[in-house]
């Protein structure tokens, strides 16, 4: 009897052993994870930075508006006197002396043609109407936050 307890008792012993480490599957699984979680980051990360455009551009927009009122006020202009690029920006002596680019794609701010009534927004952007070269479309400022430019 004790023979067959010893024989039994070595069986066990070398079936029960496991080789340490990760099967392929667990690993391949395990890289399919981080890929998917690297994907989702650069996803999100191209989202805010288009998010962090637009606001920049808006801002952009809205100093802009605020240098044409600045003329305005202060020239005693009126709505009918054209409005002249090189007084607002672009020029050492103008009131914004380094002309602002887009930050989307770099594209450059367009004046409208004469003084703007209240509530009228003076510049646009050129990724404000149509897809421009960063496929922008929304950077002109919400119609609401303009009633006090």
């Amino acid at each position: 009897m004790n023979n067959i307890i010893n024989k039994t008792m070595k069986m066990n012993k070398t079936a029960t052993k496991l080789k340490p480490g990760m099967t392929l599957i667990e690993i391949t699984v395990v890289i399919l994870v981080l890929l998917t979680l690297i994907a989702v980051l650069f996803i999100g990360a191209n989202i805010y930075k288009k998010g962090a455009n637009r606001a920049a551009c808006i801002l952009n927009i809205r100093n802009i508006h605020q240098a044409v009122r600045a003329d305005q006020n202060l020239n005693k202009k009126n709505t009918t006197d054209e409005l002249v690029r090189t007084v607002i920006m672009g020029d050492p002596e103008a009131y914004i002396e380094n002309e602002p680019t887009c930050p989307a794609d770099g594209g450059a701010y367009g004046l409208v043609g004469t003084y703007p009534l209240t509530g009228v927004v003076a510049a646009t952007c050129t990724n404000s109407g149509a897809a421009g070269t960063s496929g922008v479309t929304d950077h002109l400022p919400d119609v609401n936050d303009t009633q006090g430019w």
